[in-house]
């Protein structure tokens, strides 16, 4: 690991925003920087050695601010929740049921015993995936409202449960370890809510912004990395520690200051390097190789978007099911943790990620017929007809 690799992974990881920048595309970032990584990786360029333990830390360490971001971005308080919160929960439930019939069907066509997983996957939703799209495109109305605590409940769920189901011979292990990181979470919930109501906190951060000490960044990255420590300790995924610590900043309510911080050290650095060094990892000629597991990525994308489709049986328009679709943490995380434990076979994590991508490309086309068939928040439909 040099400066001259990090320069590398600092340029390559332009190319996310590069392919972002046409708003009409709603293409993620990520996906951006994962085909940097492919293309610098031992598939094409070679440039990039992914085994290289410095540069795998990084991308741990990148992978964990991911999850607290997404984790800190979950809307807890936003009163939207609340109103769809009933029907959404259905929804939610309902979208796992079928998953896990296509699951057992879809393990059972490839002969890969991952039926639960599969489950896991296209049952769930990425908050943030879909919330900034809804933000863009202005949307709004009935049916945005009850899609809202569908992707929120899925997408916390779904990251609750991964760890449990991606190596079920250790499922008791893995549910101990979940225990463990969920309690430790709860009591550090705690304590930020007292120190928000005695005004500690709101002390600390006046003098920390008059003196530019940056003390909220440091204790909360001290905490993230010793919830970490005890994810490893207890050896479930770095990703549960992550998001639910950023869930349990969320319920407090994370600073602005904070969140550009935040929004400065993973979106600047080290949320592209994961993403970058996840693409170089990606066994893509195995897909070539072995054409099955490029039809396991299609299979796991479409029975995504079809168990959420199948919503329309209980009057959610299919546009709002199939923006429901977008995965993206949950298959990167399972891609990342499967492919640590050795319970993926060469090939399968590439198939996973293949399957998001097919659910992202469903959601972009959704979200454009949604803003297209008028359901746009009164603010947005003004502002078009104005215009």
């Amino acid at each position: 690991m040099t400066f001259g690799t990090l320069a590398v992974v600092a340029l390559i990881g332009v190319l996310g925003p590069a392919l972002a920048w046409p708003q009409r595309w709603h293409v993620p970032v990520v996906v951006g920087e994962l085909f940097a990584g492919i293309l610098v990786g031992p598939m094409v360029l070679d440039w990039l050695d992914a085994g290289d333990v410095t540069l795998t830390f990084l991308a741990d360490i990148g992978f964990a601010l991911v999850m607290f971001v997404a984790g800190s971005h979950v809307p807890v308080h936003d009163p939207q929740l609340r109103a769809g919160l009933r029907i959404g929960t259905v929804r939610a439930v309902a979208v796992g049921v079928i998953a896990a019939v296509l699951g057992v069907v879809i393990a059972n066509i490839f002969d890969t015993g991952h039926a639960a997983l599969y489950a896991v996957l296209m049952a769930s939703s990425s908050a943030a995936l879909i919330l900034p799209i809804v933000s863009s495109l202005r949307l709004g109305g009935v049916p945005v409202l009850q899609m809202l605590p569908q992707v929120a409940l899925a997408d916390t769920a779904c990251i609750v449960v991964l760890p449990l189901v991606i190596d079920p011979e250790h499922a008791l292990r893995a549910a101990l370890g979940t225990v463990a990181v969920l309690g430790a979470t709860g009591a550090l919930f705690l304590l930020l809510r007292w120190l928000e109501r005695t005004g500690i906190r709101k002390h600390a951060h006046q003098v920390s912004d008059e003196r530019k000490f940056a003390l909220e960044l440091r204790m909360n990255l001290a905490v993230l990395f010793g919830l970490a420590a005890l994810a490893v300790w207890a050896e479930v995924s770095i990703m549960l520690a992550g998001f639910a610590f950023g869930v349990a900043v969320a319920l407090v309510g994370e600073p602005r200051r904070l969140a550009r911080q935040l929004f400065a050290v993973t979106e600047g650095f080290l949320g592209p390097l994961f993403f970058v060094w996840l693409g170089a990892t990606l066994d893509l000629g195995e897909l070539v190789r072995n054409p099955a597991f490029a039809a396991l990525g299609l299979a796991l994308g479409i029975g995504a978007v079809l168990a959420h489709v199948a919503m329309r049986l209980l009057a959610q328009p299919l546009s709002m099911g199939a923006m429901a679709s977008a995965q993206l943490g949950v298959p990167i995380a399972a891609a990342t943790v499967g492919a640590d434990l050795h319970v993926l076979a060469p090939g399968e994590p590439a198939a996973l990620i293949l399957g998001a991508l097919v659910t992202i490309a469903v959601t972009a086309v959704a979200g454009s017929l949604a803003a297209r068939g008028g359901l746009v928040a009164e603010a947005g439909r003004a502002h078009r007809e104005g215009s």
